[in-house]
């Protein structure tokens, strides 16, 4: 049973065998690492409880980065939403509070899922976790949730990239957002079918995002590019389950990702030496921290 390589390969898989996403990609990683399927969703499990254990912590008032750029606005963002007067509903509030939580978590220097990169840790918990409590999921049904996710990565990493030093932001932050909505459609109820659209969906929406951090820290704008990334997810996933399709299929479209991080230069690829890192401002800030550009 070899590795599912494309999304064109998984849907034709789940049309013969009328599996979930979830199983197919299951049953590839247990043959491939010689575990038992059980043994695999128990490694999963543990990976959610991390998970949800970020969120809690990068919840709490109080959480500063070690460079103090970043920390304490998940809290702001939550506790703001709780008062009725923001413009996003409760839903939508928590999950990008909750992803900002465990992005600002990482500029913490505390435990994570790099999911699929630190960068961008927070956009899957926030969307996972939120989703799975508005459909009342279950343990058993978020965790086939994050085995949709990490299948989804699979592909994009072995036909595109989920770097940021090698195909920019779009390759961390975006290929997060498109994990997400594939997961969460999963736990919707949606087909394998939606699933692979609400990827496309949301992978497009940050074609062409630069890697830019600003001091070379893991921070700015990083932490808050998750929580418009879990927002973006949110919105693939509601598109696809609502039979939306995009017009470039999946496969195109984390080839069009590969070849548009390609063409990027390196001052635009993690370097700090364009975007926003090489505004005054950014530059002020390097020069703050570490006394250079």
């Amino acid at each position: 049973m070899k590795p599912i390589g494309t999304i064109r390969e998984l849907l034709e898989i789940a049309g013969e065998t009328g599996e979930k996403c979830s199983s197919l990609f299951l049953a590839r990683e247990a043959e491939a690492t010689g575990a038992t399927r059980e043994e695999v969703r128990e490694k999963m499990a543990r990976t959610l409880q991390v998970m949800r254990q970020s969120v809690e912590k990068g919840l709490r008032p109080g959480t500063k980065s070690v460079s103090g750029l970043t920390g304490g606005d998940a809290w702001r963002v939550r506790e703001a939403g709780r008062t009725g007067k923001l413009l996003m509903g409760g839903f939508m509030n928590t999950a990008c509070a909750r992803a900002l939580a465990v992005a600002e978590q990482n500029a913490a220097m505390g435990r994570i899922v790099a999911a699929p990169t630190a960068g961008s840790c927070g956009i899957l918990p926030g969307v996972l976790l939120t989703v799975g409590e508005a459909v009342g999921a279950g343990e058993k049904e978020l965790v086939s949730a994050l085995l949709t996710a990490a299948g989804f990565g699979r592909v994009i990493a072995l036909n595109a990239s989920i770097s940021g030093a090698e195909a920019g932001c779009q390759a961390e932050c975006g290929s997060a957002a498109a994990m997400a909505a594939a997961a969460a459609v999963e736990l919707a109820g949606g087909t394998p079918e939606m699933s692979a659209e609400a990827c496309a969906l949301a992978l497009k929406n940050f074609l062409g995002l630069v890697c830019d951090p600003v001091a070379g820290l893991v921070e700015v704008p990083c932490v808050k590019r998750n929580a418009f990334c879990a927002a973006a997810a949110i919105v693939a996933a509601d598109m696809a389950l609502a039979g939306v399709k995009s017009v470039i299929p999946p496969d195109e479209v984390i080839s069009a990702m590969r070849e548009i991080g390609l063409a990027l230069p390196a001052s635009l690829r993690e370097t700090s030496e364009g975007g926003l890192a090489a505004t005054p401002t950014g530059k002020k800030i390097a020069w703050e921290l570490f006394g250079k550009e």
